[in-house]
């Protein structure tokens, strides 16, 4: 049986026939690299997911991080996992050869994480966080500041988090309190706390080394003056040896929903007046630093909720052709065998939307990745400009809307299982609790939708929107001259005219009254979002149709060009009835009196 983490003819026809990653054998830092390699990676990834990540995802669940007040105490198989893990090199995994790295295209290395994600994300994520650290110092550190920490994280010796939240400000980082002291050697003394930190303590490795954001003294207001710091737990000597405890102290764990297995963390820094922080690049510019884990995290945030609806998916496939119920079409008779639940068409229907959403957000996330790589590694400056405006305008979409539809998939195969679903018994519980963090953190869907609308689609006078739009329409020319997507294609082009009318509308309002244009910003995203996964399925279909395609049975092929046609005739519609909504320029939430709600 195929694997019920994402199947392999899944990834390999995004890979290979959509995406079309052997293409990029052409840029010289991938060169070396072939299906060989590629194929390699996946199998990898595939086992240690599927030996060590999914064999203690219920345990984790169940036996939550604890706190004795010195130490965190995690069940033994997490870190055994991310040590087989690091072992196999995922940890620097797109990093150079030099620095220990297998040079992989992101995209290869986001298919192996999707697997990871789908096995057990709470600890997966603990790599994810580090991994989106070192890039960020490999990024903007100094060069001591790479030589110190770099090599141990790339290694996993080191783990690293993001420390942004705090209590009294949550997502509004302009309001941050946290303080940093400027010393005469050039470090800086750190005061405050942070709450929600993921993997802000634990066992799992020598060191961590936490990003934080705070305000030197007498900084500018707001998120102007705000700059970003290495704090590690351990201070390191310059010959790389472990130094003192810092003053960085675990004020106690939160207990969630799901990701149980990660710890979350409230931290207090210089309780004791000797938190010693190191400051990355520019005083007043830690946001923008920020940014750029930030961003990385919002795509793995995006590709952690498109695999778990994909185990979710297979998880309620699996069960719907084993569990017998009722008789279904072929008769009534008490006597007449009962069929398996998948032979009802309320079943079909449920099973055939996570489908479209599980497959259609992955791949959504996977041409991200490819983006990331033209974006790094591309040819010609033109080529990485256009690619970079592309991921800037689809990082917002990548994130909320598997994270959206991503968890209604994960309810649907809760719904599918019927009462046993209910229950621990199964794994699709957890995997809707665990997705339900997605709309929530790395910035909100309301977050989001205020950055695609307030300053992705209209940033340099539109660059990134209409960069996007040529890339829809040069798929919506291409699939005309495929008989069987010919009517899809001109269903996505009614659909780009109206996201286009659309945005003209809610342009021409942000300069006249922007409270209103972005009231119903979320409306605008799920518009968007839907717009764009509409554009990706058809680029599926048109891949399973091509003379080219190299993978996959009919079965496979077939199922790609269903879903398709499913989604443009239950979801596209939907893009139609938000664009009415939103050029009306409603009032409600504006005129609607906070005491009377």
């Amino acid at each position: 049986m195929d694997s019920l983490l994402i199947r392999r003819s899944e990834l390999h026809f995004l890979l290979y026939d959509f995406l079309q990653v052997e293409e990029l054998g052409r840029l010289p830092r991938f060169a070396e690299h072939s299906r060989t390699t590629y194929d390699a990676a996946l199998e990898v990834a595939y086992a240690v997911a599927e030996e060590r990540f999914a064999t203690h995802a219920r345990a984790s669940d169940e036996h939550e991080p604890t706190f004795d007040g010195e130490r965190v105490h995690l069940i033994p198989e997490v870190k055994e996992a991310l040590d087989a893990f690091r072992r196999a090199g995922f940890m620097a995994a797109t990093h150079d050869y030099d620095a220990g790295g297998m040079q992989l295209p992101a995209m290869v290395e986001q298919a192996c994480m999707a697997l990871f994600s789908a096995a057990n994300i709470g600890t997966v994520a603990y790599a994810f966080l580090t991994r989106a650290a070192a890039n960020l110092i490999a990024a903007y550190g100094t060069s001591e500041q790479q030589a110190r920490y770099l090599p141990a994280m790339l290694e996993g010796r080191f783990f690293g988090t993001m420390a942004l939240t705090e209590p009294q400000a949550g997502s509004s980082l302009a309001d941050i309190r946290t303080v940093a002291e400027p010393q005469a050697d050039g470090s800086y003394r750190l005061r405050g706390n942070k709450i929600f930190i993921s993997g802000g303590d634990h066992e799992l490795a020598d060191n961590i080394i936490h990003l934080v954001l705070a305000r030197i003294s007498g900084a500018p207001a707001g998120v102007k003056g705000i700059s970003l710091f290495i704090v590690p737990k351990y201070l390191v000597e310059d010959d790389g040896s472990m130094g003192v405890r810092n003053d960085v102290a675990l004020a106690g764990l939160i207990h969630k929903m799901g990701y149980r297995g990660t710890t979350s963390t409230m931290l207090n820094f210089g309780e004791r007046d000797r938190c010693i922080g190191f400051r990355v690049g520019e005083a007043n510019h830690g946001l923008t630093y920020m940014f750029h884990m930030m961003n990385e995290a919002r795509i793995q945030v995006g590709l952690g909720a498109a695999a778990l609806a994909s185990t979710g998916y297979l998880h309620a496939l699996d069960y719907a052709r084993n569990r017998p119920q009722g008789r279904g079409r072929r008769g009534k008779e008490p006597a007449a065998p009962q069929v398996p639940i998948i032979e009802h068409a309320d079943v079909r229907r449920m099973l055939l939307a996570q489908k479209a959403y599980a497959e259609g957000a992955l791949a959504l996330c996977l041409y991200a990745a490819r983006l990331l790589d033209l974006q790094r590694h591309g040819t010609d400056d033109g080529e990485r400009i256009r690619a970079g405006l592309l991921l800037d305008i689809l990082t917002p979409v990548v994130k909320s809307w598997p994270s959206q539809y991503g968890l209604e998939a994960n309810a649907l195969a809760i719904q599918v299982h019927g009462g046993y679903g209910y229950t621990r018994e199964y794994p699709v519980e957890r995997f809707y609790r665990d997705n339900r963090l997605n709309p929530i953190h790395e910035g909100t869907h309301g977050i989001q939708a205020l950055d695609l609308l307030g300053r992705k689609v209209p940033m340099q006078d539109g660059a990134a929107f209409n960069a996007l739009v040529a890339e829809v329409e040069t798929t919506i020319a291409a699939c005309r001259e495929m008989t069987p997507l010919r009517a899809h294609a001109d269903a996505l082009d009614a659909a780009l005219r109206r996201i286009d009318e659309t945005t003209r509308v809610l342009r021409a309002a942000l300069g006249t009254d922007a409270a209103v244009a972005l009231a119903n910003a979320a409306t605008y995203l799920e518009m968007f979002g839907h717009f764009v996964v509409a554009w990706i399925w058809l680029g599926q279909a048109r891949a399973s149709l091509s003379g080219n395609a190299v993978v996959g049975g009919q079965e496979l092929r077939e199922g790609k060009l269903l879903a398709c046609a499913w989604f443009f005739q239950w979801e596209l519609p939907k893009v139609a009835m938000h664009a009415k909504l939103l050029q009306a320029l409603d009032r409600s939430l504006l005129d609607m009196r906070v005491d009377c709600l």
